[in-house]
């Protein structure tokens, strides 16, 4: 009844951190048209949010993966962009 499991939603090779981002964003936003208010809140506000847009490119430039988790009561969404180049 408690198991866990992953399931891989998709992908793309993206060929620029910039792109990565915009990759990451369309996702995050799939998603949290999907969730219930509520939840969908953080996805959201994340959305909007330019200044963590400008952290999670400066991470991806860098060589870095970005990560992005949403939830609701049941699932629980992992959203990762990889630097162009980076194996997962």
């Amino acid at each position: 009844m408690h198991e866990t499991s992953s399931i891989l939603l998709g992908s793309h090779d993206a060929t620029s951190p910039r792109l990565a981002l915009w990759w990451l964003r369309e996702r995050a936003r799939n998603v949290a048209d999907q969730l219930d208010t509520a939840y969908a809140q953080p996805g959201r506000y994340w959305l909007r949010d330019e200044s963590e847009h400008e952290r999670a490119l400066a991470y991806l430039t860098t060589g870095t993966a970005y990560q992005l988790a949403l939830h609701d009561e049941n699932t629980r969404y992992v959203l990762v962009a990889y630097p162009p180049g980076a194996t997962s």
